[in-house]
C-alpha cells in the first residue's frame, strides 16, 4: 500500500541529501515533491503545509551534508505524525458504553457517493459490534437505489440482524426514526444507519441527508470514501463535511491503494480521524487505522512492519497443518520402507553378486578395463554384443580370460577345454543369465505397483 507516497517523500529526501542547502535548491526539491504529492492524491493544503514546515526547518539549520537525508526524512514524518495528531483519535465503543449508561441506542449514519461501499462497510461496524456483544438494529434508509433494501437485508440475515424496513421511494427519515423507535422499545444497543449514495455536487440530495441528520440526531456520523478514487475522494469528504460534519472517516479499497495521499489530505481538511481501513470483502476485513503503522509503510521498509496488523495471514495455518502431516507421513514411511528394503536389497545382492564374485551388477562388464574389452576382442575376434544375453556371456569370458593371465588364442585354457568343461561353464552361464531374467521381472512387477511420484498403489 501507498507505494507512490513513500517513493514521492523518497526521493525528495535523497535529492536534498545530494545537494549543497541553499534556498534556490530547495525551493526546486520543494517543487518536485509537490508534483509527486499531487500524483498521490495528496491535497494543496496539506502540500503547502508539509513544503512549509520543511522549508522553514531546512533554511538556517546547521547539519553535515552526510545527515541531510535523514534531517528531511525525520522533518517529513513529524509533519505528518503532527496532522493525523490535530486530528485526535476517537475510541467507537467507549462512545457506545457511554451513550448505553443512559438507557437510549448509540445511533451510527453512514453516508458517501454511490458505490463506495457504504452499505458493505455498515455490515462490518455490525459484525465488529456484533463481536462485541453489542445489540444491533439496521435501518434501511436507502430508499431510492434499486436492489439496496434486498442487498441490506442479505447482510442482516447472514449476521442474523433486525432489519427496519420500508417500500423504494419512502421518506428515509421516517425510516430511521422507526428504527430508533424499534431499538428503544427493545433496549437495543446499536441502530446503523445505511442511506443512498449521492454525489456531492447535487445541492437537493445533500440536502437531504442533512434532514436525516436533524430528524434522528446520530450520535456518531462515517463518511465512507473509496481509496481508489484519488482526489475526487477528497473533494467528496470536504463537500460532506460541510453539509453533514461527520466524525470520523472509513476508506475501502485500501489493500489496492498504491497512492495513500486520501488518507493523509481528510484528515488535514476535516481534522475528523480516518477510524477504518477496508482490506477485502469479507466481514473481518475492516481493520483500524494506524497512524504508526502508516508512518512506517511510508517512510520504512516494509520488512519492519507487522503486517499482521494489516491482513490476516494466520487462515492458512489450520487448513495446512491437519492435511499434510497426518496424511504422508503414515502413508510413506510404513508402506515406502518395509517394501522397498526386503525386495530390492535381498534380490539384487544376495542373487547376483555371489555367482559373478561381486563383480556384476547392472553392467555386466563392470569392472573389467575398455582395453580388455578391446583386446579380447581383437585376439578373439569377438563382435559387439547384441542384447543383454550376449553381453553377460562375454562379460564372464573376459572375466575367465583375466583371471588366466590374459593368454593369446593358442594358449589360452578357453579354447582347450574338454566338452564336460564346456557344458558346465555354459549351464552357470545360463543359470545366471535367467536370474537376470527373473530379476528383470520382479524390478518390472516392483515399478508396475507404484503411482504417480512413485507412491505405492493400494
Amino acid at each position: 500500500m501507498f507505494d507512490n507516497l513513500r517513493n514521492a517523500f523518497s526521493n525528495a529526501a535523497k535529492s536534498l541529501g545530494e545537494k549543497e542547502l541553499n534556498e534556490k535548491d530547495i525551493d526546486g526539491i520543494l517543487y518536485d515533491l509537490e508534483l509527486s504529492l499531487l500524483e498521490s492524491d495528496v491535497a494543496s493544503e496539506v502540500i503547502d503545509s508539509i513544503k512549509l514546515d520543511l522549508k522553514n526547518n531546512l533554511i538556517g539549520s546547521k547539519i553535515t551534508k552526510n545527515d541531510i537525508e535523514k534531517f528531511v526524512k525525520n522533518n517529513l514524518i513529524s509533519s505528518i505524525s503532527s496532522l493525523f495528531d490535530a486530528a485526535g483519535t476517537i475510541d467507537l465503543f467507549e462512545k457506545i458504553n457511554e451513550k448505553k449508561k443512559t438507557g437510549e441506542p448509540f445511533l451510527i449514519l453512514f453516508v458517501g457517493i454511490n458505490g463506495t461501499g457504504k452499505t458493505t462497510s455498515l455490515a462490518k461496524i455490525a459484525y465488529m459490534l456484533q463481536q462485541a456483544k453489542y445489540s444491533i438494529v439496521v435501518a434501511a434508509a436507502d430508499t431510492f437505489r434499486a436492489g439496496a433494501i434486498e442487498q441490506l437485508r442479505e447482510h442482516t440475515n447472514r449476521l442474523n440482524l433486525k432489519l427496519v424496513a420500508q417500500n423504494y421511494n419512502s421518506d428515509p427519515a421516517a425510516v430511521a426514526r422507526d428504527a430508533v423507535l424499534y431499538a428503544k422499545s427493545h433496549k437495543m444497543d446499536c441502530v446503523l444507519i445505511d442511506t443512498a449514495g449521492r454525489m456531492q455536487t447535487s445541492k437537493n440530495l445533500m440536502e437531504q441527508i442533512a434532514k436525516i441528520t436533524k430528524v434522528v440526531n446520530p450520535d456518531f456520523k462515517f463518511f465512507v470514501g473509496d481509496s481508489l478514487a484519488g482526489n475526487d475522494t477528497v473533494n467528496q469528504a470536504r463537500e460532506f463535511f460541510e453539509h453533514v460534519k461527520f466524525n470520523a472517516s472509513i476508506l475501502t479499497k485500501s489493500d489496492a491503494d498504491a497512492r495513500g495521499g486520501a488518507a493523509l489530505s481528510i484528515v488535514k481538511i476535516t481534522s475528523t480521524p480516518v477510524l477504518y481501513l477496508g482490506v477485502g470483502q469479507e466481514y473481518q476485513d475492516l481493520k483500524s487505522f494506524d497512524k504508526e503503522i502508516f508512518l512506517q509503510t511510508v517512510f520504512g521498509s516494509l520488512s519492519e512492519i507487522n503486517i499482521s496488523k494489516i491482513t490476516d495471514i494466520p487462515k492458512l495455518t489450520p487448513e495446512l497443518t491437519p492435511e499434510l502431516t497426518p496424511e504422508l507421513t503414515p502413508e510413506l514411511t510404513p508402506e515406502l520402507t518395509p517394501e522397498l528394503t526386503p525386495e530390492l536389497t535381498p534380490k539384487l545382492t544376495p542373487e547376483l553378486t555371489p555367482e559373478l564374485n561381486g563383480s556384476f551388477s547392472s553392467d555386466p562388464f563392470t569392472g573389467i578395463t575398455d582395453n580388455d574389452i578391446f583386446n579380447y576382442s581383437e585376439l578373439y575376434e569377438i563382435p559387439p554384443p547384441e542384447n543383454d544375453d550376449q553381453a553377460i556371456k562375454l562379460g564372464i569370458k573376459i572375466r575367465q580370460w583375466i583371471k588366466q593371465g590374459r593368454p593369446k588364442p593358442s594358449e589360452s585354457k578357453i579354447n582347450n577345454k574338454t566338452n564336460n568343461e564346456f557344458e558346465e561353464d555354459s549351464s552357470k552361464t545360463e543359470e545366471i543369465i535367467d536370474k537376470k531374467h527373473k530379476q528383470d521381472k520382479e524390478e518390472e512387477k516392483f515399478k508396475k505397483n507404484r503411482g504417480v511420484f512413485g507412491f505405492f498403489k493400494k
